[in-house]
């Protein structure tokens, strides 16, 4: 979504580069730029006039370090300032333990508001909340059936009564059937609307005068841009909100919505949605937003990812089985299973420090997983845990049984070989840089304790060597003072 307004703000930071420091004219040069990029990004004026002012101050006041040049100075202001713009110290959500909380979901129709509702009830059940869905929309056609398809995909349960019955009673029911079977994580779906409805909004504020809610949340079309921010605004007006949540964000929008919605309306930006699928939901981080904005990536929530994802256990035996180089293909489709649990491969990439613009132009293809995939699926047990027995005859099985052929396999088994050799290599690495001291010298004994069987033997024979060598140095000088 930020791949334009992230473009546009490297190249002025590029511009500031090799300059000697900041001066009063290389900042409004700057200032110019940034200002552009921030209002083709769709960012409300007048928080970019209120950005820039601050971002001006600070970067004329400042004394620039020796060590640091104008344009790094220039990003950790620009930074500073788009997490303030964001919502600067968003703690993360928690939901008080031991008590039954409602969460009432609001927002205009279309903006993705029942699909969140089921993101939301699966994120919380994974943290052993009891999510109770309750169908508050009385007005769309088939938005209760729909609720319920929600609730089946998430796993949770679905409250409803139908759409003859008044909002705010089928809201009360739901509370009393909540406690009646031990739901405490009560999540409501409110009807949604073409535009600002009063009438609507008179049944919004019964509904939360009745549940009575721990958090309202307004869901907004991030692909609306200011018009997210506009409803935004009103609906905290006539109902309050305490915070909002943003769908679409893995669209192709310019972004302003996410940078501006805090500053118009002075609540949090608190979850995101990233995809289609119940599980593309991450919490929303001013600072790992501006991160990414800058092309800076957003290494914690990648580590995130991944221990969401991966076992500890199946990590520390993978590390075993790599430094004693038997780790094989089972391994390899286990590990490539649960890399694909984590997301789109691109999406990932672009999470590490500057690989976001790398990629603008590369095609990855994720069709090369699956037919790696396929063509170890293809194997049996024995051939994955020692590849070495794949001959011609097993390579024409498997490239039929995968829809490949048999130089697709053979690729493979190349790169596996080659990737096992590199992994091995990295963990040798590890180990010589734990065994290493503060001043980056090997702490092992004189005896070569800590280092395997092969450095040792290869410090046995040096040392032999040496003695001899002094041994024979003895003699020459011996046989000198006879003569």
């Amino acid at each position: 979504m930020f791949e334009s307004l992230t473009e546009k703000l490297e190249s002025v930071f590029k511009n500031l580069r090799g300059q000697g420091q900041i001066t009063e004219s290389n900042v409004k040069q700057a200032m110019r730029d940034v200002k552009m990029a921030l209002l083709e990004a769709d960012v409300n004026y007048r928080v970019v006039k209120d950005f820039l002012g601050r971002v001006q101050e600070k970067a004329l006041g400042t004394e620039v370090l020796t060590s640091v040049t104008p344009g790094q100075q220039m990003v950790k202001i620009i930074y500073d300032e788009l997490v303030q713009v964001l919502g600067g110290d968003n703690p993360p959500f928690r939901l008080e333990p031991g008590r039954t909380h409602v969460i009432l979901m609001l927002g205009l129709q279309g903006s993705g508001k029942t699909t969140f509702c089921g993101k939301l009830a699966k994120r919380f059940a994974k943290e052993g909340w009891k999510p109770l869905l309750v169908a508050c929309d009385i007005h769309r056609p088939a938005a209760v059936h729909q609720l319920h398809v929600v609730g089946e995909a998430a796993g949770v349960d679905v409250f409803s009564q139908g759409t003859h019955k008044p909002a705010p009673e089928i809201a009360k029911a739901a509370l009393e059937y909540a406690r009646q079977h031990g739901h405490n994580l009560i999540i409501v779906d409110t009807a949604g609307r073409l535009h600002i409805d009063e009438v609507r909004m008179d049944e919004l504020a019964a509904i939360k005068e009745v549940v009575k809610p721990s958090f309202t949340f307004l869901v907004a079309d991030a692909m609306t841009g200011q018009d997210a921010v506009t409803s935004a605004a009103t609906f905290h007006e006539k109902v309050g909100i305490d915070g909002v949540c943003l769908t679409k964000m893995d669209g192709d929008a310019r972004g302003g919505a996410a940078l501006s919605i805090h500053a118009i309306t002075g609540k949090p930006v608190k979850f995101i949605g990233t995809g289609e699928k119940l599980e593309d939901l991450q919490e929303f981080f001013p600072d790992r937003m501006a991160s990414r904005i800058l092309g800076m990536g957003d290494v914690v929530s990648l580590v995130e990812k991944a221990q969401e994802h991966f076992d500890e256990k199946q990590a520390a035996d993978l590390a075993r089985k790599m430094r004693t180089a038997s780790f094989d293909l089972e391994d390899f489709l286990k590990q490539m299973q649960q890399l694909k649990k984590m997301g789109p491969l691109r999406s990932l990439l672009e999470l590490l420090p500057g690989v976001g613009s790398a990629l603008k132009d590369i095609d990855i293809p994720e069709s090369e997983m699956k037919r790696t995939e396929a063509i170890i699926l293809s194997m049996t047990p024995e051939e994955r845990r020692n590849p070495s027995i794949i001959n011609g005859q097993r390579r024409l099985r498997i490239a039929r049984g995968s829809g490949t052929t048999p130089q697709h396999v053979n690729a493979l088994l190349q790169q596996f070989e080659h990737a096992k050799k590199m992994m091995q290599g990295v963990m040798k690495l590890q180990d010589r840089v734990r065994a290493a001291g503060p001043d980056g010298q090997t702490t092992t004994s004189i005896t070569g304790a800590g280092l395997s069987a092969r450095e040792r033997e290869k410090r046995i024979q040096r040392k032999l060597f040496e003695r001899r060598q002094r041994q024979q140095q003895i003699r020459r000088q011996k046989q000198r003072k006879k003569k």
